[in-house]
C-alpha cells in the first residue's frame, strides 16, 4: 500500500506547487474515516481509495482530483458528512466528491431503475465538472482489477455488464483510449471468460509460431521512413481479446479469418510529418481498399486525430497503420486529462469535445423515465459514427445510420422539431434516407411543422429519439384530454346534469386520481368509462345504467346528432385511429369503439366490424366529422379490376391525378390472362371526392370495375 509521502512525491514530481499540507490531511482524514474497515480481499479499505488516487496521478491530475480519490467513499460508507469534507477540504472538493459519491442507498424499484438512476445523477454531476468523471473511471478501474475477490457470479456478471455498457462508452468519449481498452478487457473475462481465454491462446500460438514478426515489422517500416528522411517512432502491438471477438461477432468470421490482428503505431513531429509517412507507406506497400480514414482534418467527438489505414506490408502481413504526432498520441491515450493545466483547470476544458455530454443532458430533460434515459444513452453512445456537413461546411458527427432527421436534432432540437424536408448533395431526399460519410445536407423547416410519431420508427440517435417521444406523449395526452372531456361532457348531458370540473375534482378521491385532467385522460384512453366518474360524482345515481355512451343500431338511428361528439382537432394516429376495415372519410355517418388505452376507433356506420361490438354497449361511441374544408388527406380504398394490356395502368394513374387525388399505396392482389385485379389506396378529402374519382374511373375504357374496398 502507498505510505503518505510517496503519494505527495508523485503528485510533487509533476506539480510542484500541489497543496501538501491538504494531501497529508486527506490521506490521514480517509484512512482514519474508514478504519478498520476491509474489502472483499481482505485488505484494509482504504486500500482501494489510495489507488484510485495512484491511478489519477499516472494521469498527472490537479491537487483537488486527488483529494477527492481519497475521499470518494467516505460520505457513503462511514460517518463522515458532506459537511465535514466542505468545512476541512472547501467547497471544490466537497463538489466533486458528492458528484462521485456512489448512489446505492437509492431505495429504487428495480435494479434496472437504480442503475439507471444513477447513471442519470453521475452524467448530471459530471456535466457541472468533468474531473467528476476522471475519478469514477479510477474508481471503477480498480474494482474490476479486484472483482475477482466477489463471491457472488450474479454480482459479478451484472458489475461486468454495466461496465461494458457505461463507463467504458464513457471513457471513449472523452479520449481515454487505455481505459476503455482496460476497462472492456476486465469486464469481457467476466463476461465471456471462455471466448477470451479462447482468443488469448490463439494470440499466444500466433507469437509463438511467428517468432519475433511482429518486431520485423516495427524494424522494417522504421526504415522505410527512415530512408525517406523520416524521423519516426514505430511501435506494433495485438489488438485487444475484446476488440478481436467484437469483430469476430461483426463480421460474423472465425478467428482464422481475420487477417488484420495486428496494429503499428507511427508517431512523428508535426502534421506534415504525418501525411509525408502515410505517402511513404502507400507508395512502399499495397493499400488495403476501404480502410483509410482521416481523422486529423476530421476529428472524432472526443478530439481524438490520427490517419489509420491498412497495408499489406512487410512479410506480405495485412496490418493497421496509426499515424499521429506526439501531442496526438498523448490526447488519444489520455483524452481529456492530456488536456488539463493543473493551475488553470477551467481553461483545460475544450467544450467541443462536450458537444455529446450537452446531447445526453438534452436527452436527459426529454426522457420520461430512468430506463428511457439510460436506453436512449446507449443509443447515443454506442454507435459507429459517419460525418456529414451543414451548407456552411460545419462538422456534425452522428451514428452510423443516422438520417436527416437525426442530422437536424443534432444541429439544433428546434430545427430537428420544425423538419419538413432535407437536401443531401443538392439532391431531395426522403427524411428516412440513412446518410453516408462526407454528405452535405441541408434541412427545410417550417414553423408550421411538428415532430410526426412516424419519425421515431427510423431516427437513430437517442436526442431525436427522445424529444419526438416528448412530444408525441404531451401531444397524446391532450388529444386524449380533450376527447375524455368531450365524452364526459356528452354523458354528463344526456343524464341531465351539467358536466363541472369542480364536481369532478370532489370525487378524485373516490376515483383514486391526482388531477381532473388525470380523470379525462383516463377516459379519452378508455381506461375508465364516464359513467364510473359520473357515479363518483353523483352517487344517489349509481343504479343507472353503465353507458357512457348510446349504443347506436346500424342504419337506424343517424350519427352525427346533437349529442354525438366531433373529432375536429384530434390527430389520427393519437387519440383517434381510423379503421383499416372500412377506411371512413369525412361526409360518411360514423361510429367509435373505445379501446382500452388506445383511445377511439372510428369505423363507418355499416361496416361489418361492428358486428362484433354489439354486446358492448357501453364502448360506443356516437362521433361528427365536424371538419373545416382545410384540404387535410384522408385515405379511400378502392378494389379495381383493370384490363391486362399495355397502358391500363398509365390510364389508371392519369384518371386519379387528372381528379387532384393522390395514390398512396398499389397492391396487385389477383392476375389473370385478361385482367388484374387490385387495391389502391387515395388520399382524398373526403367522400365526396372519392365518388367523383370512382365515376371517372368508371368512364376509363380499360377499367372494368370499381368499388370500395371492405375488410
Amino acid at each position: 500500500m502507498m505510505r503518505q509521502f510517496e503519494l505527495v512525491e508523485r503528485v510533487k514530481a509533476y506539480d510542484p506547487q500541489a497543496d501538501e499540507d491538504a494531501l497529508n490531511r486527506a490521506y490521514v482524514f480517509a484512512m482514519k474515516a474508514h478504519g478498520s474497515q476491509t474489502r472483499a480481499s481482505g485488505d484494509p479499505y482504504f486500500s482501494h481509495p489510495l489507488e484510485v488516487a495512484g491511478i489519477l496521478t499516472d494521469l498527472k491530475l490537479d491537487t483537488s482530483s486527488i483529494i477527492t480519490a481519497l475521499l470518494h467513499d467516505t460520505v457513503e460508507d462511514t460517518n463522515t458528512s458532506m459537511e465535514d469534507i466542505r468545512k476541512s477540504f472547501g467547497e471544490d472538493v466537497a463538489r466533486l466528491v458528492d458528484g462521485v459519491t456512489k448512489l446505492s442507498r437509492l431505495e429504487l424499484q428495480s435494479e434496472q431503475t437504480r442503475h439507471a438512476e444513477n447513471f442519470r445523477k453521475l452524467l448530471l454531476a459530471m456535466s457541472e465538472d468533468i474531473r467528476v468523471l476522471l475519478v469514477k473511471l479510477a474508481d471503477r478501474l480498480h474494482n474490476m482489477h479486484t472483482i475477482g475477490y466477489i463471491d457472488s457470479l450474479d454480482k459479478r456478471r451484472r458489475i461486468a455488464s454495466e461496465t461494458m455498457e457505461i463507463y467504458a462508452p464513457l471513457a471513449e468519449r472523452i479520449g481515454m483510449q487505455r481505459f476503455k481498452d482496460e476497462l472492456e478487457d476486465l469486464a469481457f473475462r467476466q463476461l465471456h471468460p471462455d471466448a477470451r481465454e479462447s482468443i488469448v491462446r490463439r494470440l499466444e500460438f500466433l507469437r509463438e509460431r511467428g517468432g519475433d514478426i511482429e518486431n520485423q515489422i516495427v524494424e522494417e517500416l522504421q526504415a522505410a521512413l527512415q530512408a525517406d528522411g523520416l524521423h519516426a517512432e514505430v511501435t506494433g502491438r495485438m489488438k485487444t481479446p475484446y476488440s478481436i471477438w467484437r469483430k469476430m461477432q461483426r463480421k460474423s468470421v472465425g478467428f482464422e479469418q481475420l487477417s488484420d490482428i495486428m496494429a503499428f503505431r507511427v508517431v512523428v513531429d508535426d502534421i506534415h510529418d504525418c501525411y509525408h509517412a502515410l505517402g511513404t507507406l502507400h507508395a512502399r506497400y499495397p493499400v488495403v481498399p476501404g480502410r483509410f480514414k482521416d481523422y486529423i482534418s476530421t476529428p472524432k467527438p472526443n478530439g481524438y486525430r490520427s490517419l489509420h489505414t491498412g497495408l499489406i506490408g512487410p512479410k506480405r502481413q495485412r496490418i493497421e497503420v496509426q499515424v499521429r504526432t506526439r501531442e496526438m498520441h498523448e490526447i488519444a491515450e489520455y483524452g481529456v486529462a492530456a488536456h488539463w493545466v493543473y493551475k488553470q483547470a477551467d481553461e483545460a476544458v475544450d467544450g467541443r469535445q462536450y458537444r455529446w455530454l450537452r446531447e445526453l443532458l438534452d436527452i436527459l430533460d426529454h426522457a420520461s423515465t430512468p430506463e428511457e434515459f439510460l436506453e436512449h444513452t446507449k443509443m447515443e453512445m454506442f454507435q459507429d459514427q459517419v460525418f456529414c456537413f451543414t451548407p456552411k461546411g460545419d462538422l456534425i458527427s452522428l451514428p452510423r445510420g443516422a438520417t436527416p432527421v437525426d442530422f437536424a436534432y443534432a444541429v439544433h432540437s428546434e430545427v430537428g422539431d420544425t423538419c419538413v424536408g432535407a437536401k443531401v448533395n443538392g439532391r431531395m431526399v426522403p427524411l428516412k434516407t440513412s446518410l453516408e460519410n462526407g454528405a452535405q445536407v441541408e434541412i427545410i423547416t417550417s414553423k408550421a411543422q411538428t415532430p410526426s410519431p412516424d419519425w421515431e420508427k427510423f431516427v437513430v440517435t437517442g436526442k431525436a429519439r427522445a424529444r419526438i417521444r416528448r412530444f408525441v406523449r404531451a401531444r397524446e395526452r391532450e388529444q386524449y384530454q380533450e376527447l375524455g372531456r368531450q365524452i364526459l361532457q356528452k354523458t354528463f348531458r344526456q343524464d341531465g346534469r351539467e358536466f363541472s370540473e369542480k364536481a369532478v375534482e370532489q370525487a378524485l378521491g373516490k376515483l383514486r386520481m391526482e388531477s381532473v385532467a388525470d380523470v379525462q385522460v383516463a377516459v379519452g384512453r378508455g381506461e375508465r368509462t364516464a359513467r364510473e366518474v359520473l357515479n363518483a360524482v353523483f352517487p344517489s345515481e349509481s343504479e343507472a345504467q353503465d353507458d357512457n355512451v348510446v349504443p347506436i343500431s346500424r342504419g337506424r338511428k343517424k350519427s352525427g346528432g346533437d349529442s354525438a361528439i366531433p373529432i375536429r382537432g384530434l390527430i389520427p394516429g393519437m387519440a383517434v385511429h381510423f379503421a383499416r376495415c372500412c377506411h371512413p372519410l369525412p361526409g360518411e355517418r360514423i361510429v367509435g369503439i373505445v379501446t382500452t388505452g388506445k383511445g377511439v376507433t372510428v369505423h363507418t356506420i355499416d361496416c361489418e366490424t361492428l358486428a362484433n361490438f354489439q354486446d358492448s354497449p357501453e364502448r360506443w361511441v356516437d362521433l361528427a366529422w365536424d371538419v373545416e374544408e382545410t384540404g387535410q388527406p384522408y385515405t379511400g380504398r378502392l378494389h379495381v379490376i383493370v384490363a391486362n394490356e399495355p397502358g391500363s395502368l398509365g390510364s389508371l394513374s392519369t384518371v386519379i391525378g387528372k381528379n387532384k387525388a393522390n395514390i398512396s399505396n398499389l397492391k396487385i392482389t389477383n392476375r389473370s390472362v385478361d385482367f388484374f385485379e387490385m387495391l389502391v389506396d387515395l388520399e382524398v378529402t373526403n367522400v365526396k371526392h372519392l365518388t367523383n374519382v370512382m365515376a371517372a374511373l368508371r368512364a376509363t375504357p380499360v377499367i372494368t370495375s370499381v368499388e370500395r374496398a371492405r375488410g
